[in-house]
């Protein structure tokens, strides 16, 4: 047989209409004993316990119905109330383990391990090529190549140059780069290879083959040492073909801008690989080449065509070559 179903609302009734009887009843025999006299007690007094009393019946009477039967009979409106779903904290990134993902141009470079060289410069007034380095985007629709010609460090003239090719240029537009200054751009890329600025001024335009350059003095250091540079920057996003760089003079061979748009002139493309628009960018660059900007030769003794304290080889006589010939 299921157990009866105990309603405390209506036993609270019942409680409620026993307390007050009682209460009544108490009243009336407390009135006839202050009558009577006979009792001993002060009204203030009587009232007082009458209070107390009332009271403590009360609360026992209260703690006894809720506890009775099971404790979903005696507080239904408590069982039914559904515990609210805890809110999800939104997810914090710990930034020492989950990196924001960089800008393009940042960590979206693949290394090319061996590259094989596009561009080639010829420049016997600075020096040796002393560098080649290239990476790729990972979509494969850039590259950059970097090169670098003597040393910072040894007090001779120095050349750096970083060349990009863009395949997208096209669809971009004027896109990428022609935000950032000028002299931001010369900050990152001299960080990058360990320099910094140290001052610049005024930007100067300079006309080469490849169109409008960007030029400014300044001042480069390596922490050791500083170095008075031009720096520059052709870079046009609707264009194929972007650079930038700088170019440091000797300690007694100091560089000015027509030397650097000469050297800029003789860049040449040594393999344009599967990019047609890069090959076409230098077909219609080179016959914009200035005509005194040719390479200095060396002549047959090793003496350069343009150096005239070069000392020239002695010519060999015939008796000198009889003499070898035995």
């Amino acid at each position: 047989m299921p157990a009866r179903r105990v309603d405390p609302v209506a036993r609270l009734i019942d409680l409620a209409d026993a307390l007050e009887a009682g209460f009544a009843a108490v009243v009336r025999t407390g009135g006839r004993l202050l009558r009577a006299g006979g009792a001993g007690l002060t009204g203030g007094l009587l009232w007082r316990g009458v209070a107390a009393a009332t009271g403590i019946g009360l609360t026992a009477t209260l703690v006894a119905g809720l506890s009775s039967g099971t404790p979903e009979e005696a507080l239904p409106s408590l069982s039914s109330v559904v515990p609210a779903e805890p809110v999800a904290a939104p997810a914090i990134r710990d930034v020492r383990i989950q990196a924001v993902p960089a800008a393009f141009g940042e960590e979206g470079w693949i290394h090319v391990a061996r590259p094989i060289a596009m561009f080639g410069l010829d420049a016997p007034e600075i020096g040796k090529r002393a560098g080649y380095e290239a990476r790729r985007s990972q979509d494969g629709g850039r590259r950059e190549d970097m090169l670098s010609f003597g040393e910072f460090g040894d007090g001779q003239p120095f050349l750096a140059l970083k060349f990009q090719a863009n395949r997208e240029a096209a669809e971009q537009g004027a896109a990428v780069g022609l935000s950032q200054p000028f002299v931001i751009t010369l900050v990152r890329e001299s960080a990058a290879r360990g320099l910094s600025v140290g001052r610049s001024d005024t930007t100067t335009l300079i006309e080469t083959k490849f169109g409008t350059v960007e030029t400014a003095d300044i001042g480069l250091s390596d922490g050791s040492a500083g170095r008075a540079c031009i720096g520059f920057r052709h870079l046009d996003g609707a264009a194929h073909l972007s650079f930038s760089g700088w170019l440091c003079g000797g300690e007694t061979r100091p560089v000015d801008r027509t030397q650097l748009a000469c050297l800029l002139d003789r860049v040449e493309l040594l393999s344009a690989g599967d990019d047609p628009g890069l090959r076409a960018v230098f077909a219609k660059a080179e016959p914009q080449r200035r005509p005194g900007c040719s390479v200095p030769r060396t002549a047959a003794g090793g003496r350069k065509g343009a150096d005239a304290e070069a000392k020239a080889p002695a010519l060999k006589t015939g008796a000198g070559r009889q003499g070898a010939a035995r």
